[in-house]
């Protein structure tokens, strides 16, 4: 910082008058300036989209009908275990669900267990879903109409 003392002439007699000299800060706020102008192009983010191409008419495979969808693994209120209404004994449960799992690509169960059924029941039916590889296991909150 450099001082001025003035000497008379309006002003007081002896005092000082500070004179800051901004040229350094000048040079420190264009460095930055250039700094932030060359780092930020680099802070663009960029998205790619790969969109599929128009399926040909021909190409598009029929829609899957009814008969394909997920199995439902039913627990009535006498403890039987139920396939898609096909009565399954609880010790082939896990090869025929992993029979089926395996002829299906998706490996979703939808389970349905009645509200009078056995607890312990359920909780090895379920225990037993999940061993047979099934990775979704959608829990039915309301009764299903057709457990087909």
């Amino acid at each position: 910082m450099a001082f001025e003392v003035s000497t008379g002439k309006g002003g007081k007699k002896g005092r000082n008058k500070p004179d800051m000299n901004v040229t350094p800060l000048v040079d420190v706020v264009l460095v930055l300036l250039i700094i932030f102008m060359v780092i930020t192009p680099m802070l663009a983010k960029q998205f790619w989209i790969h969109l599929p191409s128009e399926p040909e008419a021909e190409a598009t495979p029929p829609p899957p009908s009814d008969d394909d969808g997920p199995p439902v693994v039913t627990v009535d209120a006498a403890g039987r275990v139920l396939i898609n209404r096909d009565e399954v004994p609880l010790a082939q449960l896990e090869a025929r669900l992993r029979r089926v799992l395996a002829a299906r690509g998706d490996r979703t169960v939808f389970f349905d267990a009645q509200s009078d059924a056995p607890y312990g029941r359920a909780v090895e039916v379920l225990d037993t879903c999940r061993g047979a590889g099934a990775t979704t296991i959608a829990v039915a909150t309301e009764a299903l109409a057709d457990a087909r």
